[in-house]
């Protein structure tokens, strides 16, 4: 699966943390925006970092790198930004799902590291809300039409912009 932001910077990184850390081994994660910063925020590390997330393997990069031949298969793809949403987004290989779950942005906090570190925290939550609400579906006895359906229902969970 892919989480897809416009900076690929804090809510798509900590969304791909998510997965891979709820989805224990049921999935596997990535993360990648369509005009990447080209680092993570500092706040979304250490968010990582609190969570006991190693934060070494977490680069902000374009969304790209998932469109080659060489590319992973791609089952489904979350926006959890507007801007993102609205894009046209490559061509990935495989036909994915696509849902979007946006959510406010804690890379656009001001104030400081407490801020940028409540709304990281913040982001954290209503995410996890959606990644565990996502990981009770089963997916695989849904059709398409259903599955889209119930990724919809769960992007306009508490917080959803």
């Amino acid at each position: 699966m892919l989480v897809l932001c416009t900076g690929n910077s804090a809510r798509s990184i900590l969304g791909e943390a998510l997965f891979v850390t709820l989805g224990a081994g049921r999935l596997t994660a990535y993360s990648a925006g369509s005009k990447p910063r080209g680092v993570p925020h500092p706040g979304a590390l250490r968010r990582l970092a609190a969570q006991g997330i190693d934060t070494a393997p977490f680069r902000s990069k374009s969304w790209l790198e998932f469109t080659g031949p060489d590319a992973p298969e791609i089952d489904l793809a979350i926006t959890v930004c507007g801007n993102a949403a609205g894009e046209a987004c490559p061509v990935f290989p495989g036909t994915p799902l696509r849902a979007h779950w946006g959510l406010p942005d804690p890379a656009d906090v001001t104030g400081g590291e407490a801020a940028e570190d409540a709304a990281s925290a913040e982001t954290w939550r209503l995410l996890e809300m959606r990644v565990k609400a996502m990981l009770a579906l089963d997916l695989a006895a849904l059709d398409r039409e259903e599955a889209e359906r119930e990724l919809a229902r769960i992007g306009q969970m508490e917080g959803a912009a």
